[in-house]
């Protein structure tokens, strides 16, 4: 406690406490600054503030934060919606449904219960965007999601391996296959997308040809522990994946949780916000989820539901409005004999 020098110490003046009034009436000389002193300590609350900053521009983390694989794939929708414009050509040969009075079209998929394929190709397609549009410079790869170092099959790694980035139907046959095998829901393929984000972010890390299948492994690995609640162990996907062994299976996933720095936690309002932007990625690149006519009977299920949505935030809105008060603002009905004439 004596020594001047800590590993609380600041590393940088702008992180320094501006105000130390306790500290003031205890110096023995004025004259003398926090420097001279060594007395630099940063408070705890300054290092929090700190990390909420940088935490409103993580969208793994924050909600209102825009997602990477949207900004990622808005150059390449605006050079396809230029092409299209100026060679003439419609924007795509699928036929739109539209909604009149006697009938109205809906998909099948919602914020709590999505539609398992049409998911399963929109996160393939998001991750799509990531390995085509990342940084150009290239950033740091790590060793436990080279393929090369540690490959998912037997067979010989192309020396070209981390030249050719895949096609979108390559990483939905991937994902596909581990989704069916492991009998993961939809939930699981949204949450599986924002651990990716949150691992290229933590770990400044960018997907590549040469790693994506182990990140993408990684990432479902941990979303399907985290979501669902029997999930599949390690040793299962060794039985989808024939090649790989349960000590790579535990060390990619040990990994994985430490570039995260174990924060699994993904709140409902980031959930929701991945879910609506993958349906707007859906919609930018002509991904249509399947409309059918509403019929009588899910109408009346959509109906019952909304009741019961509705009689449940009636009572939640019940609950905040009873506030306790305090003996200074008690206020008491008051009395008063009513006169009959």
């Amino acid at each position: 406690m004596g020594n001047t020098t800590s590993c609380c110490v600041s590393s940088s003046p702008k992180l320094r406490r501006n105000a130390h009034s306790r500290l003031e009436s205890y110096r023995p000389d004025t004259d003398l600054s926090r420097e001279d002193t060594g007395c630099n300590l940063q408070h705890i609350s300054d290092r929090e503030n700190i990390d909420d900053l940088n935490m409103e521009f993580n969208p793994s983390d924050h909600p209102r934060a825009s997602t990477i694989f949207l900004s990622k794939s808005q150059t390449d929708v605006r050079e396809k919606r230029k092409s299209l414009f100026i060679n003439h050509h419609p924007p795509g040969q699928i036929a739109r449904k539209y909604s009149s009075c006697s009938t109205i079209f809906l998909d099948d998929s919602t914020v709590s219960q999505p539609n398992l394929k049409y998911t399963i190709k929109c996160v393939a397609l998001a991750i799509y965007y990531h390995i085509k549009n990342r940084d150009p410079d290239g950033r740091m790869l790590l060793d436990i999601f080279d393929e090369n170092l540690h490959p998912l099959s037997k067979s010989e790694v192309p020396p070209d391996y981390d030249k050719h980035n895949p096609e979108q139907k390559q990483i939905y046959r991937f994902v596909r296959t581990l989704f069916s095998a492991a009998q993961l829901t939809a939930e699981c393929a949204i949450v599986t997308l924002v651990y990716l984000e949150r691992l290229l972010t933590y770990a400044e890390i960018d997907i590549c040809p040469a790693n994506w299948k182990r990140i993408v492994l990684g990432a479902i690995l941990l979303a399907s522990k985290v979501w669902d609640d029997q999930a599949v162990w390690n040793v299962d996907y060794c039985q989808i994946l024939k090649d790989i062994t349960v000590e790579d299976m535990n060390e990619l996933e040990r990994q994985f949780l430490e570039l995260l720095q174990f924060n699994i936690n993904v709140p409902s309002s980031v959930y929701a916000k991945y879910y609506f932007d993958l349906r707007s990625l859906a919609e930018a690149n002509n991904l249509s989820f399947p409309l059918e006519p509403l019929s009588r009977e899910r109408a009346h299920k959509l109906e019952a539901i909304s009741r019961l949505c509705e009689d449940k935030y009636k009572d939640l809105r019940r609950s905040i409005r009873k506030r306790s008060a305090s003996a200074d603002n008690l206020t008491l009905p008051r009395w008063s004999p009513a006169i009959i004439s």
